[in-house]
């Protein structure tokens, strides 16, 4: 609080005044009665001048240590007032920085909402950690856990400055920890962090200096999705804040990645054939719609083989319908086996019927591929109730563009090619 100046009369200074007066009074009419008049007004003037004179000075006196001590005052003052502001001027920087992060949120939650596949959204929040986090050699790894060996697997890294080469692809002992502890993990010198062994962060860091390291758990519930992963060569590289900010942006990242496993196992609930794992004919027919223009610029053929096994029924009749699905089974396991590469589309069309769909396979090519099929299933031995027993398949092949315009038409005649192999006897193959 400021104080006021005070006054050159005050209450304290008036009692000694009035004595001296008094004195000086008495003493004035002491010396009428003694000395001459003239003399006498002299001298009492003089006093009267020396007087005030000696008491005005004492009064500036006083009046300046006051000053000096008011100057003193308003300094201390002024010097609160300014770390005040300063305290102010963080806050609202650090108000600021909070909008800044909110908003940066906002917009990774919005990416991460879109994601459809579980390497859509591990990509999306790889490059959100790197593009908030990413300075200087920083590397910046997503590992997500299998559910079927609970180990950790890398899904996407980044790193700006140089190529990544990370040879623990299954984490390190800093992502151990965390997974054991159940809780983010922040070392801003590995080299003093008194919680790891220093031979074994000796060792690691011959693969790669990671001083700094910072990692935050992707869980819902107690439940671990995976990890954010950061580090750099340098020490003091992340802090406390960053590593709050990166929790949340973990948050995010798990709630979106189990949404996208669950979208992804209803799609191959709805896409995939329980019993073989083979693709349903509604994705068949949607990939064609895709392919077919495709193939049809870059002035390609691709083709179809319609596959139907012979004399299914007796094997219901005779060992009955879980020999059936035994049967359906093997075949599938087959076709995925000699097809199993990109592009290739392995189908269950319908009962004991499969199609195989053959991007950039020409004709010749689909009867090379088709004899070899068909001579593999009637080669192979299937045990029904200890009985070995043999399957056969009859094979039709329909090509794009020269048999075929549209997905319609070339279903059509692929099939119109399989059963006149079952008119001719089975077991063979034939093309429109």
């Amino acid at each position: 609080m400021i104080k006021k100046p005070k006054k050159l009369l005050s209450n304290s200074n008036i009692l000694p005044i009035t004595i001296l007066l008094v004195l000086l009074v008495g003493f004035f009419f002491y010396a009428l009665k003694f000395s001459s008049q003239f003399f006498v007004i002299i001298v009492f003037s003089n006093l009267i001048v020396v007087f005030v004179l000696l008491f005005f000075r004492k009064q500036l006196i006083l009046s300046q240590t006051d000053i000096n001590l008011q100057k003193e005052d308003y300094s201390e003052q002024l010097n609160l007032l300014s770390l005040d502001i300063e305290k102010e001027k963080v806050a609202l920087s650090s108000f600021r920085e909070r909008i800044g992060g909110y908003t940066k949120l906002k917009a990774v939650a919005e990416k991460l909402s879109q994601c459809s596949s579980c390497k859509n959204a591990a990509d999306i929040l790889a490059d959100e950690v790197m593009a908030l986090f990413g300075r200087g050699d920083t590397t910046t790894i997503l590992y997500l856990v299998d559910p079927k060996t609970s180990d950790l697997e890398m899904m996407a890294a980044r790193r700006i400055e140089s190529k990544i080469n990370i040879k623990f692809k299954n984490g390190d002992l800093f992502d151990h920890w965390v997974i054991k502890n159940l809780k983010p993990l922040l070392i801003t010198d590995s080299d003093r962090d008194f919680r790891f062994d220093i031979e074994k962060i000796d060792e690691l860091q011959k693969d790669r200096q990671r001083r700094s390291v910072m990692i935050a758990p992707l869980m819902v519930g107690m439940r671990v999705f995976g990890l954010l992963h950061l580090d750099n060569p340098q020490e003091d590289r992340f802090s406390a804040e960053d590593l709050r900010f990166l929790s949340t942006i973990a948050d995010l990242g798990a709630a979106a990645i189990e949404n996208a496993q669950l979208y992804e196992r209803i799609q191959n609930f709805a896409m995939k054939d329980g019993l073989t794992g083979l693709h349903l004919r509604r994705f068949l027919l949607e990939r064609m719609s895709e392919e077919l223009p495709r193939q049809l610029r870059r002035k390609q053929e691709l083709s179809l083989l319609m596959i139907d096994l012979d004399h299914f029924k007796k094997y219901n009749d005779k060992f009955g319908h879980i020999a059936g699905d035994i049967v359906l089974k093997a075949l599938g396991d087959i076709l995925l086996k000699m097809f199993d590469k990109p592009g290739n589309i392995v189908c269950r069309y319908g009962g004991e019927e499969f199609v195989i769909f053959l991007p950039d396979c020409s004709k010749e090519q689909a009867k090379e591929l088709a004899e070899s099929l068909r001579k593999t299933i009637s080669e192979q031995k299937i045990v029904l109730r200890r009985e070995k027993t043999n399957i056969t398949v009859s094979i039709g092949i329909a090509c794009f563009p020269t048999d075929a315009q549209i997905k319609e038409e070339l279903i059509q005649k692929a099939d119109e090619s399989m059963y006149q192999a079952k008119r001719k006897g089975r077991n063979r193959v034939c093309c429109f």
